[in-house]
């Protein structure tokens, strides 16, 4: 009489663990893949451009020029006794950073569907990749207005110390809405088409073309206060501050927008871990 082997039967189950933000162990061991990422977008960008590099400069001198006639001679719009072009310039910098890093992650997903489906890596490095290589960017720009100030003769005060500080308020309050963004427009196209729409609404809702303190004039300090949730409203005045040195740290708008900026990052963060597991899926 033969003899029968039992039937093993092996479940597979997803190991159950805490939610984290990320998985920093990974991270860094997929930093030279992080690398490429940033390096590759620096380079395509520009590639097979005459000007190149020169569009980081170019734009934002642009806008200023636009800003400073139809804002600043035209409306005659108060810039806290700053000279508008340099009051103006200050504010773009960092927005443009911001409106570039948005755009770029909102649209990275959906550009990199087919290393999605093919290759494991950690997704969170796609939509971080824009938010980094915009830095390029922001800092040859940044090379200008230093220039503008030598012009002015204007000397940053002792303020200039907190600039890091909003250099990474800055970063954070992109990582965090970039998250968002990203993970929407894969599975919604409509964030790809609405995204101009909403860069354009961002920027003239933030103190990019008048001072902060205008609110506060208008509509009373509390609202102020609301209006400090929009993280770039302090990142910008704290940057007119630190830079220019004509108006004081903005600290109760920095405060609110830090709050803020970390309520994206978290959500930004969990949201995204929570519907990666579908990128391949609806991409």
């Amino acid at each position: 009489m033969p003899i029968t082997k039992p039937v093993i039967k092996t479940r597979i189950e997803a190991k159950k663990r805490k939610w984290k933000l990320f998985d920093l162990k990974e991270l860094i061991y997929y930093k030279d893949l992080f690398y490429f990422f940033v390096l590759r977008d620096i380079t395509v960008l520009y590639k097979q451009t005459i000007l190149g590099l020169l569009w980081a400069i170019v734009n934002p001198l642009f806008q200023m020029v636009i800003f400073s006639i139809v804002f600043g001679q035209l409306a005659q719009i108060s810039s806290d006794g700053i000279p508008y072009p340099v009051f103006s310039f200050t504010a773009i910098l960092p927005f443009n950073y911001f409106s570039q890093s948005l755009s770029g992650a909102a649209n990275s997903l959906v550009g990199n569907t087919s290393v999605l489906t093919k290759v494991y890596f950690p997704r969170i490095l796609i939509p971080l990749t824009p938010v980094f290589s915009k830095l390029a960017d922001f800092l040859i720009a940044f090379l200008i207005l230093i220039i503008m100030m030598v012009f002015y003769q204007i000397v940053p005060t002792i303020n200039l110390v907190f600039l890091p500080l909003l250099i990474l308020l800055m970063i954070l309050s992109s990582m965090g809405i970039g998250m968002w963004l990203s993970s929407l427009a894969i599975q919604y196209r409509d964030v790809k088409f609405a995204m101009g729409f909403i860069t354009t609404l961002l920027m003239y809702a933030a103190p990019v073309v008048f001072p902060a303190s205008l609110i506060a004039e208008k509509f009373g300090y509390n609202y102020y206060l609301l209006y400090g949730l929009y993280p770039m409203a302090g990142v910008i005045e704290g940057f007119r501050s630190s830079l220019l040195g004509f108006t004081p740290m903005p600290w109760d708008l920095i405060g609110m927008g830090s709050i803020s900026a970390i309520i994206f990052f978290i959500t930004g963060a969990y949201y995204f871990n929570k519907t990666e597991r579908i990128f391949a899926d609806v991409a």
